[in-house]
């Protein structure tokens, strides 16, 4: 019930930007993170608050490199190599990583 609370509190019909009220529907999003604009009644558009807009620009990132990630995985699985492999090809053994500590990257 609270989630349709939600989306009623968020609802701007269109006729309040055409009564000069553009800067007061603004202001609302630096304490939601969406508007809802309505026009005849329907929905027409969706107004996202700038950290909103980054939230949901990140998770599409991710999701894209996700979906790259498997794509790799399926097509290059053959020529993928285990830790233990690339060690011993390397001439790298368990005490030698140890010894080596924490490498601070700048």
């Amino acid at each position: 019930m609270a989630y349709t609370a939600d989306i009623l509190d968020s609802l701007v019909p269109i006729t309040q930007f055409n009564r000069g009220q553009a800067s007061k529907i603004f202001d609302r999003l630096h304490s939601e993170s969406r508007l809802i604009v309505l026009k005849n009644n329907q929905p027409a558009a969706i107004i996202l608050s700038p950290s909103e807009f980054q939230r949901l620009s990140e998770i599409e990132e991710d999701y894209t490199l996700l979906l790259e990630a498997t794509r790799r995985l399926k097509e290059d699985s053959s020529s993928t190599s285990s830790r233990e492999d690339v060690m011993s090809e390397l001439g790298i053994s368990e005490a030698d990583l140890a010894a080596a500590g924490d490498v601070v990257m700048e």
